[in-house]
């Protein structure tokens, strides 16, 4: 029984989504979840949620908290504000935490959207990956009011290792996100780059990367992803659509501010290049896969 618990429904238990509703599990809330992915929600009913489903018409009048962890700006928008969207269905004065990664005017115009029905919100993306989200250890960039934060507290203090306030105005939080993923897109690109050319030269990719992990070149994504490439496995932990979606969220930033990104302009070639070539539902370390004329753990040479 849930009783007088702090209540949180988790929209989107994917990767990130569902260490964030285990956090909130382990926190002791109430924890509901939404995903279109039967599997993800029998999974976290197994781990104790109160509810979990397709849609959260059945307890949205219950719940003090929305957690949102889907892909896009467009899947926001349609959970909250579409055909049975929650905004309509959640008491005034409930917190709405924002953290897929979108852009400023994106994160404003669902604010927009939410004051009209009287709920908080907070533009709260995250980073740390599937391990951190896990742990209850993410790193939250958010903006927003005095009373958003104060109404998500328990969410951020069951989801987030590292909180920073960076304002009141919604739409910071999101341009802080979309600037460090300018530099989780560049260093990921990077280190393929570097791989590519140590299997060109004949180097072993595990000696190329013990080397480059212990030394100065080295970087959390090149650690992360391109032991990817070592083991040949480009299971998707995150897409390289992912990257797709996101860097263009950088160059889209940098135009609107008619500021040159030319290494970020570059990696979001390379990614949309790796999508079209059919990698886009890969793990993002797959950019690699675009480079011609070299031979790579696990990957045909000729792989289309």
């Amino acid at each position: 029984m849930s009783g007088n618990r702090f209540q949180v429904c988790v929209v989107g238990l994917g990767s990130m989504g569902m260490g964030a509703a285990r956090s909130c599990l382990a926190a002791g809330l109430a924890t509901y979840g939404v995903d279109l992915n039967p599997k993800a929600c029998a999974a976290l009913k197994e781990a104790g949620a109160e509810a979990a489903g397709p849609d959260a018409s059945a307890f949205a009048d219950k719940l003090d908290a929305v957690l949102l962890l889907v892909v896009n700006a467009a899947q926001c928008k349609g959970v909250l504000f579409g055909e049975n969207g929650l905004a309509a269905k959640l008491r005034p004065g409930t917190g709405v935490m924002v953290s897929a990664t979108i852009s400023a005017a994106d994160a404003k115009e669902i604010a927009a959207g939410l004051a009209e029905k009287g709920l908080l919100m907070l533009d709260a993306p995250v980073s740390g990956g599937a391990v951190k989200a896990a742990a209850g250890q993410m790193t939250v960039m958010a903006s927003g009011s005095k009373e958003a934060f104060d109404k998500l507290q328990p969410v951020l203090d069951a989801t987030a290792g590292k909180v920073y306030r960076i304002g009141e105005e919604i739409g910071l939080g999101a341009t802080v996100k979309i600037i460090h993923q300018l530099l989780a897109g560049v260093h990921i690109a990077a280190g393929a780059e570097a791989m590519a050319l140590a299997a060109r030269a004949g180097i072993p990719l595990d000696t190329m990367y013990d080397v480059v992990t212990n030394a100065a070149g080295n970087s959390w994504m090149f650690e992360n992803r391109m032991k990817h490439v070592v083991d040949g496995d480009y299971t998707p932990h995150s897409a390289v659509d992912i990257f797709v979606k996101d860097l263009k969220l950088v160059t889209e930033t940098g135009l609107s501010l008619a500021f040159p990104l030319p290494l970020a302009t570059t990696a979001y070639s390379m990614f949309a290049n790796a999508s079209n070539a059919g990698f886009g539902r890969e793990d993002d370390a797959a950019v690699i896969k675009t480079f011609a004329g070299i031979e790579l753990p696990g990957v045909k040479s000729k792989e289309k």
